[in-house]
């Protein structure tokens, strides 16, 4: 039997997504600024106009799952980072949005075989979230800390040249394929049991 884990040392000729919500942006920000040091002293050239980083940003944390899936789906990166703030306010608006986050997220990963590390603070205050964000630790890092090891892990796990995807069959179900990592691939949806 073997053994699979993600290190922190092969990291040079790793690709990543950023994505980032705007909405928070002095606690957004903050996360940014911890997840590119951490890239940067893992050897990872976290420079806009470099090949190994590409930063989107969109509105707020909702819109984050959508595009970490597009980043995903597109065989660019060995994994997405996603980064947000969701602050509890005086309405019910914070648990729609964290849950649906998460769940966006999460199926984002599931869907596409691809890393997607989940990097949304959900906190009560704006103090729980810069605490953080910086003031007592940056999160930020942590996240690129697991996106690296676990980029790492699934390309030790499926082979070097390879990534895994996803073709929909005849009967509208999904099966595994493995790709040349540098393939131009689409996934196709899935269609609707009632058509």
């Amino acid at each position: 039997m073997a053994v699979f884990e993600g290190n922190l040392t092969s990291s040079t000729s790793l690709r990543f997504a950023i994505i980032i919500g705007r909405f928070n942006d002095l606690v957004t920000g903050k996360l940014l600024d911890g997840c590119k040091d951490c890239l940067k002293r893992h050897g990872i050239d976290p420079n806009p106009q470099g090949t190994q980083v590409d930063y989107i940003w969109v509105p707020g944390s909702f819109e984050i799952s959508l595009m970490a899936r597009q980043a995903a789906l597109s065989g660019r990166y060995d994994a997405v980072i996603c980064l947000g703030s969701v602050i509890r306010g005086q309405t019910p608006h914070f648990d729609y949005v964290a849950a649906e986050v998460a769940k966006g997220i999460a199926a984002a990963g599931f869907q596409t075989g691809v890393p997607v590390i989940f990097g949304i603070l959900t906190v009560d205050t704006m103090q729980q979230a810069l605490e953080r964000a910086g003031i007592k630790s940056n999160k930020g890092w942590d996240y690129a800390m697991n996106a690296i090891e676990m980029a790492n892990l699934m390309r030790s796990f499926r082979g070097q040249n390879s990534i895994l995807g996803y073709e929909e069959s005849e009967q509208g179900t999904l099966g595994q394929q493995t790709l040349p990592f540098s393939a131009n691939w689409t996934i196709a949806s899935e269609s609707d049991p009632d058509s």
